[in-house]
């Protein structure tokens, strides 16, 4: 298979480690880095997401909440998408954002708004109350996130994420051919 040295460290006890190890004798060579990656994004995926969420969970928000304010803060001046432009950058179905976007309004975070290039169709903007809630709760995330990588040094830091950014790349070309 691969260079055991060459393969992501991880507490033994990992219920992905054991994953892999189950897997070896199944799995052909040709193959091998590309399940060791398969698992390891997905269990990362599954834990962001777990951690996100408890993270979060002091302020009143869920992760796609969370999401949709980081999303329409992020874009900039003045802080307004469609409704389409939030689902895919949360990777969330229709259906899910127009839920997100309703308890957002509810709580007055967001509003809709004419879009001034065709009035036939709404934008969703952030209040003054939704601005503040995003600017505030990314820099809890990123607080709390930087303390628990915080054995990831700078390096190790960038590489990951230029490696997740090609990642999510490569993957977003595919489903967009889909």
């Amino acid at each position: 298979m691969s260079d055991p040295a060459s393969r992501p460290s991880a507490d033994a006890s990992d219920p992905a480690t054991e994953t892999l190890g189950q897997l070896e004798r199944y799995v052909d060579p040709r193959h091998w880095t590309t399940v060791e990656v398969l698992v390891w994004v997905f269990r990362a995926g599954r834990q962001v997401e777990a951690w996100l969420a408890d993270t979060l969970a002091g302020d009143g928000l869920d992760t796609s909440e969370f999401g949709a304010l980081s999303a329409l803060w992020m874009h900039g001046e003045p802080h307004r998408l469609s409704a389409g432009e939030i689902a895919d950058r949360l990777i969330q179905t229709t259906g899910g954002t127009t839920k997100t976007i309703r308890r957002l309004e509810g709580r007055g975070l967001v509003t809709r708004v004419a879009d001034p290039d065709d009035g036939r169709r709404a934008l969703i903007e952030l209040t003054p109350a939704g601005l503040n809630a995003a600017h505030s709760t990314l820099e809890l995330v990123l607080d709390a996130f930087d303390l628990d990588i915080g054995e990831l040094d700078t390096a190790e830091r960038s590489e990951l994420g230029v490696g997740l950014a090609r990642l999510a790349g490569e993957l977003g070309e595919r489903l967009r051919r889909r």
